[in-house]
């Protein structure tokens, strides 16, 4: 093993047993309430485990489980940028022991191939070995003169970079694995105790390594590598596939970085935000508890200062989440404070999502319209004699064969999509590690159900929807593609037929969410609200899913941010 230097970067993507009446933190008890509000925005504090009842509630036995995607935010991590020195906060931080045994990937040389052997591999079969190595972090000194980063007890492995996955990360999101574990295999057998392959799975993450990282943490929980049966031929275990997305493609965030539009209309929230909320009582309290760390060039804490407000609240939340070396004074805590940053911070970045359809559309339409595409597949299958589609791994991402998804992203991603869908409570940010359960359920009693009478009807098309490439042509679809990205009110009698039965519940950090146009008479399952039709779920996501995203992402530019009635398009509705 060798060691490597190497620099952080100047920018980065942004993006106890609950059983116990008390709980041990840096050898202090804490009583359960207080520890609650102590992780507010930070950790997750996961609920107690279902008990019998309510799992019976949660599933009952007239309805059987045929899908489940998994969205899940990363783990604990250090800021994304280095943040208030000046109140003896540590730039870097010793909480990455992972950096001590990194691997990678190298075409194979033992010193005497000849070069024509060195030729690329066609193969894929013994033409790489891998090479160990441990990282460090080197950094300006004075005068610019490099130097090893050092945390704050002078150590210079285990450092991370900003924004990276700490130990507390892969731990949280390990057991974020297990639990879903518990539940879908040794409660509900929804998944088998063992895997010989993960042809059914969809495995998926953005390019940011914390977020990659997670997901893999969570599936190694979930799927351990006892329970991974090796192949017959191979004697190993099928290397499981993960699909992830160029910048350019990236539809598991909202990507202001790469739409036009939609960094228009972001731009334009977050001046309502600052316009709102900089002269308010709530930012006056703000400044008394921070004003007074704040650096001389942007010395008023606000939406828009430097650092932001939102800045200002990734430090205290990463840091509140770590160890006491990396801990800023306590007024950085104060409960009132906290919840105000995370109040506003949420109107700055996840209004739109609930006011504007077009902001739902480009910032989270893409990603809930394959999410969508993906249950309807699987209804389609379910009530065809033959599968709508061929393939079965994840090499296809809508394959009907699709049972479980898990996908790593972030608290964007979190947050946009219960915004889009009107079920995000705006005074909470999603904590690290928090996660998103869509489950598609079926009827027991049917094998083709058309007993439920739909509440939904065709939306007039808005302002801007008008102006869409192929607008007009929403109805068609390419041969044998199935009706997934079809808008439902342009579905035959018999397309609709296929979706009967079916009934959608997401589920965030384990409580069930209500979605208001699910709540309408003949869109949800009989006393219980939780669970929509996925006619009616289908019709709300279909209003604002892109028909061609990077097209329209750079129409409407210089166009007003509301339609012309100034009116809100709240969201959640068909």
């Amino acid at each position: 093993m060798f060691t490597s230097l190497v620099r952080p970067p100047s920018r980065n993507i942004l993006s106890c047993p609950v059983s116990a009446s008390f709980c041990y933190t840096y050898d202090r008890p804490i009583p359960w309430n207080d520890l609650l509000a102590y992780f507010t925005m930070t950790s997750l504090t996961p609920r107690p485990p279902y008990t019998d009842d309510e799992l019976k509630k949660l599933y009952p036995p007239s309805l059987q489980l045929q899908q489940v995607q998994i969205l899940m935010r990363h783990g604990e991590r250090t800021p994304v940028t280095a943040r208030f020195q000046n109140a003896g906060l540590k730039p870097f931080w010793p909480y990455c022991a992972s950096v001590r045994q990194l691997r990678s990937i190298m075409l194979d040389y033992n010193g005497e191939n000849r070069p024509k052997d060195l030729a690329m591999p066609t193969t894929g079969k013994g033409s790489f070995t891998t090479v160990e190595w441990k990282r460090r972090l080197e950094t300006f000194g004075p005068k610019d003169e490099p130097v090893v980063a050092k945390g704050p007890g002078h150590e210079i492995d285990d450092v991370c970079d900003f924004g990276a996955l700490t130990d507390l990360g892969r731990q949280s999101t390990s057991r974020l694995g297990m639990r879903l574990r518990k539940l879908y295999v040794d409660r509900l057998g929804f998944l088998p105790e063992t895997i010989s392959s993960t042809d059914d799975f969809y495995l998926r993450s953005t390019n940011v390594p914390r977020a990659l990282e997670s997901m893999h943490q969570a599936f190694q929980a979930l799927y351990p590598p006892s329970t991974r049966e090796a192949d017959p031929e191979t004697g190993k275990f099928p290397v499981p596939t993960v699909l992830t997305r160029g910048p350019g493609d990236e539809t598991l965030y909202p990507n202001d970085g790469n739409c036009r539009r939609f960094a228009a209309l972001s731009r334009a929230f977050a001046q309502r935000a600052a316009d709102r909320w900089n002269a308010s009582e709530e930012m006056e309290y703000l400044n008394k508890v921070y004003g007074k760390w704040m650096p001389a060039n942007s010395p008023r804490v606000a939406v828009d200062s430097r650092p932001r407000l939102s800045g200002i609240m990734d430090t205290v939340n990463a840091s509140l989440a770590h160890g006491p070396e990396t801990r800023l004074p306590k007024e950085f805590y104060d409960h009132k404070a906290r919840k105000l940053l995370e109040r506003i911070a949420s109107d700055e970045w996840f209004a739109g999502f609930n006011e504007s359809r077009e902001y739902r559309m480009l910032g989270i339409g893409g990603l809930l319209g394959d999410i969508v595409e993906r249950m309807v597949s699987r209804a389609e299958r379910t009530n065809s004699s033959h599968s709508v589609n061929t393939k079965s791994d994840t090499s296809d991402p809508s394959s009907p064969d699709i049972k479980f998804g898990l996908s790593g992203c972030h608290d964007t991603t979190l947050a946009g999509m219960l915004s889009s869908l009107g079920a995000y409570d705006s005074s909470s940010w999603p904590p690290f590690t928090s996660h998103i359960a869509i489950e598609l359920f079926r009827k027991a009693d049917s094998s083709s159900p058309s007993d439920q009478i739909s509440a939904v009807t065709p939306a007039k098309r808005g302002w801007w929807e008008s102006m869409l490439p192929g607008s007009a042509g929403r109805n068609k679809n390419p041969p044998g593609s199935g009706i997934g990205r079809k808008s439902s009110e342009y579905l035959t009698s018999s397309e609709k037929s296929k979706l009967d039965g079916y009934y959608v519940r997401m589920r965030y950090n384990d409580e069930p969410v209500t979605i208001p146009g699910c709540k309408t008479p003949g869109n949800h399952l009989e006393g219980d609200e939780s669970f929509c039709t996925l006619t009616a779920f289908k019709s709300i996501v279909d209003k604002f899913t892109p028909q061609d995203w990077k097209q329209q992402c750079r129409m409407n530019l210089g166009q007003p941010v509301t339609p012309p009635s100034g009116e809100p398009e709240w969201a959640g509705h068909p």
